[in-house]
């Protein structure tokens, strides 16, 4: 389905839904001083919502600010102001608009969830318009070189619109599914944001009955989106959902299903999907299997620590069922803490993954995780894969950190300790040699440095990157297979 197609579904959303009441647009992940902030009001119990499931709604936070009842503190008082000079950049009615252009010398494999360049060099025009009944987004932008041969984009486009607390749309935006800094196993913002429609509610506030008041603040994100052309299957659907609870304070839970179906000579019909839904696939139906299953939990635990916070979490994700629970595990575990040094403010965190199936507790089973036997072009769109930007069969360690100036810039920095398909052996073919597949070729072990430093310039925003590995890394591409050992690039964003 084409750009084309997905606005005009959009378009008749919005044109059936009655008495509607706003729409506002949302806080995309990418920002790691937003997510810092977010995540140390959530800490200090001065946000009462949850904070796993990017984007966040601006409504949803404004309201949990609101709840929570507290004022700013000196610990979390720069916190709260970015977050309101923010609300008032994204969320103010009427129009306004965002060039932005950006270069690298090389598009780089392992992101994290502040995404670096993902062409050569890139310009994109953002225009959006916010009205009291509904909101959309237009972002033509042109790719110069980039790996997946896609030069003309309209990633970040949308319409949605509300009725109630609910919100519809249609559109292309970013996604970042759990409590990891440079992973999430089950959706992550490492690949291209795919066209789907979607579901979610404007205000994740707890249940007004009593008898569910016990689950907390809550939010639920359904979509529906369609893969690219270039796959052994071609144009495959996905269906995705996530529930986010949060029933005690600092306790916030997650619960996340992928669902790869249909495409081209597949069966994707209603009872396809329903089968898909209840979980009969994994061989019950034989050739009629309605397709790929990843299941994810995760939970995050933070707290205040004096004037900082501190924060534990992990996340599991399984590639198959058994016994109604997720199989065939990956696994994700880190903590997360601030600081107040030298004149700012520091996040940190140290995060493990391993995505090389039951490895981490039992048997490893290679060539699983983000991998299947007929949807052989795996858990990918347009080359990257939508969980963790190491891959499958990978194991990694990063530690990282983020310092945030008191007039607004930032330094971040990190390293990983990386070992890529740990049994050497990779089953996903090369369907479009003009794709680079960001998918090891060969075990290879890696050192990852990266640092990033933004600050003010020219009356915009300016974001320079630098990536060093010990060593290059061989992918599958047999045309172009080597991701290289550094990258350094540039953007710079400019609001009217």
């Amino acid at each position: 389905m084409t750009l084309k197609h997905w606005t005009l579904v959009g378009g008749a959303v919005a044109c059936l839904i009655s008495n509607l009441a706003g729409a506002a647009p949302w806080l995309e992940p990418g920002d790691t001083r937003a997510r810092y902030a977010v995540q140390k009001l959530a800490d200090h119990r001065q946000l009462s919502r949850p904070i796993t499931s990017w984007p966040l709604m601006w409504g949803s936070i404004t309201n949990g600010l609101s709840d929570a009842g507290s004022r700013p503190d000196s610990a979390t008082g720069l916190a709260r102001q970015y977050l309101e000079f923010e609300l008032g950049q994204q969320a103010s009615p009427g129009f306004r608009a965002e060039l932005e252009v950006s270069g690298t010398s090389e598009v780089v494999m392992v992101q994290g969830f502040d995404r670096s360049e993902m062409a050569e060099a890139s310009a994109e025009v953002d225009v959006q318009w916010q009205g009291q009944n509904w909101a959309f987004g237009l972002s033509p932008s042109y790719a110069y070189n980039a790996d997946d041969d896609e030069n003309v984009r309209f990633d970040g486009s949308y319409l949605a619109a509300t009725t109630g607390n609910w919100v519809f749309g249609a559109g292309a935006i970013d996604r970042w599914w759990g409590p990891g800094w440079q992973s999430s196993l089950i959706l992550s913002s490492n690949a291209r944001p795919m066209p789907s429609v979607w579901l979610n509610r404007k205000d994740a506030s707890a249940p007004a009955s009593r008898w569910l008041s016990w689950i907390g603040p809550w939010q639920l994100t359904v979509l529906a989106g369609q893969y690219e052309k270039e796959r052994k299957v071609p144009e495959a659907k996905l269906i995705g959902m996530r529930l986010n609870l949060r029933p005690l304070d600092g306790l916030e839970l997650g619960f996340s299903r992928a669902i790869m179906l249909g495409g081209q000579g597949r069966p994707e019909g209603a009872s396809t999907i329903w089968n898909a839904l209840i979980g009969k696939d994994n061989g019950q139906l034989e050739e009629d299997d309605p397709g790929n299953q990843l299941a994810s939990i995760d939970a995050r635990y933070g707290l205040a620590l004096g004037g900082q916070s501190m924060g534990l979490y992990g996340q599991m994700m399984g590639e198959d069922e058994a016994g109604a629970f997720p199989a065939r595990k990956s696994w994700l575990l880190g903590a997360d803490w601030t600081s107040q040094l030298f004149s700012g403010e520091q996040q940190w965190f140290v995060e493990y993954v391993n995505t090389l199936a039951d490895d981490f507790l039992g048997d490893a089973m290679p060539n699983i995780t983000y991998d299947h036997s007929r949807y052989t072009s795996g858990y990918r769109y347009y080359g990257r894969t939508m969980g963790a930007s190491f891959s499958g069969d990978a194991e990694a360690i990063t530690l990282g950190g983020f310092h945030f100036f008191d007039d607004g810039r930032n330094l971040s920095l990190s390293l990983s300790f990386a070992e890529f398909n740990k049994d050497g052996i990779s089953r996903t073919p090369v369907i479009d040699q003009d794709i680079k597949l960001m998918v090891p070729a060969e075990n290879a072990r890696q050192v990852i440095a990266k640092a990033g430093y933004g600050t003010e310039f020219l009356s915009g925003w300016l974001d320079l990157s630098a990536q060093l590995a010990d060593k290059k890394l061989e992918l599958v591409n047999p045309a172009d297979n080597e991701a290289g050992q550094w990258s350094v690039g540039a953007s710079w964003r400019y609001r009217f």
